[in-house]
């Protein structure tokens, strides 16, 4: 026997019935953009490694530890497996010139891949929604996006209540950079208590220390210059506005001056939202402003704003929260008692299925059928509102009997095989 292959480790098999909980959720998502008017966008999962080296930053931990690259034995290109989206949705911007004719708003549902230690939330395979506005400088879009999460969060059946909104403005870089040499100067007066990252980051990315972990840091990272008190008067204008309309909206949030976000190429606004139901992992969606990527990926200078949704930890948390998505379950059962039912049975179902209703066939011939009686628990077992029982005195007088497995009597009706596509809607609402 052949040895068993099993699974990259971290990189998981979505089988039924979760798989239902995931098409739920992609279905609330699809909903959502389309009520905001975002269009689809698709890129590939594979990239020039240079892509993310420049646009998320050499000094991240993405591109320091975490990226799978390697190199095409073919013509030797360097590539990597996407460990985000942006970048790669910015490239494809550039590249068919598709802002010519005014901004964009897109959205796309992606897989990523990160080398990390796996954990509940966190794999390295995983998925994300992802959220663009290409072009648009004005503070209303940043908002706009924030409430786009509130009103996915509320579709999706999550309570208020579990999680909460932090907000904050990582300025212009000049600013950034008065803010950089204030840090630096703060961080080398505590040298002593630095970690190795820390270190090794002071003058190449110091912001990236305010993320820190380690509880050791805690008390020089609260202590650090803080970047609000570095902005100037059109960036703070620009963070007032986005307040004004959450404010106007009724989205409590909070501000905080130590929220920086992974990737380098942020600026002005950036928010998480964030839970408490999932320990460590609490951050379920997350974004802001870059307005200097396109021009950093060769393009020209373009405004543009986004957030992404991990798919996995929004489902832990309607998990956590209690909300169930509804069961997923076909309209009708077939049960078919015997082989020489089985071609009227395939050409009704055939009937029914083109006319919209879902109908789940039973598998099987001579003695694979089972028994009426086995049927019917499968029947049950399956979900469906109705059995369809194709015996050989309906099938004689060209009918099929429709029976209710739902409404507790088991009310059955006699149907007329020729006429499927007519009475195929009743399906849902027969009793």
């Amino acid at each position: 026997m052949a040895e068993k292959l099993s699974a990259v480790k971290g990189m998981n098999d979505i089988l039924p019935p979760d798989s239902a909980r995931w098409e739920w959720f992609e279905s609330k998502v699809r909903a959502l953009m389309a009520r905001y008017a975002y269009a689809n966008v698709r890129t590939p999962i594979v990239e020039p490694t240079a892509l993310f080296v420049r646009g998320l930053g050499e000094v991240t931990d993405i591109v320091e530890k975490e990226m799978y690259s390697f190199e095409d034995s073919m013509n030797g290109d360097r590539l990597t497996l996407r460990p985000e989206a942006t970048a790669g949705i910015v490239r494809a911007m550039i590249e068919h010139n598709a802002l010519y004719n005014g901004p964009m708003r897109v959205w796309s549902a992606v897989s990523l891949f990160r080398h990390e230690r796996p954990q509940k939330g966190r794999y390295r395979q995983f998925h994300q929604i992802d959220v663009e506005a290409l072009g648009f400088a004005g503070p209303d879009v940043d908002a706009e996006q924030i409430l786009m999460c509130r009103a996915l969060l509320r579709d999706l059946g999550i309570p208020m209540e579990h999680v909460r909104l932090e907000l904050n403005s990582l300025g212009q870089p000049s600013e950034r950079m008065a803010h950089r040499a204030a840090l630096i100067a703060h961080f080398e007066a505590h040298a002593d208590v630095l970690d190795e990252d820390a270190r090794r980051r002071l003058h190449s990315n110091p912001l990236r220390i305010l993320d820190t972990k380690n509880p050791a840091m805690q008390a020089i990272v609260e202590a650090a210059p803080q970047l609000m008190d570095f902005l100037g008067e059109a960036s703070l204008a620009h963070l007032n506005a986005v307040r004004a309309v959450l404010d106007a909206a009724g989205l409590a949030y909070r501000i905080n001056p130590r929220l920086v976000r992974g990737m380098d190429y942020y600026n002005l606004t950036v928010f998480e939202w964030i839970t408490d139901k999932l320990g460590s992992q609490g951050t379920v969606c997350g974004g802001g402003r870059y307005d200097g990527l396109f021009e950093q990926l060769g393009g020209k200078p373009t405004p543009a704003v986004g957030w992404g949704m991990g798919v996995e930890r929004m489902l832990l948390l309607l998990e956590a929260v209690g909300v169930q998505p509804p069961a997923s379950a076909p309209d009708a059962y077939a049960i078919v008692p015997s082989a020489e039912a089985m071609p009227v049975a395939m050409v009704t179902c055939e009937a029914l299925r083109a006319a919209g209703a879902s109908v789940q066939m039973h598998a099987g011939t001579g003695e694979g059928m089972g028994s009426m009686k086995s049927q019917f628990k499968k029947a049950d077992a399956s979900g469906a509102r109705h059995a369809l029982i194709f015996g050989a005195d309906e099938l004689a007088q060209g009918l099929v009997t429709v029976k209710s497995l739902r409404d507790g009597g088991g009310a059955q009706i006699a149907r007329p095989l020729a006429e499927a596509a007519a009475w195929a809607p009743t399906l849902q609402s027969l009793a």
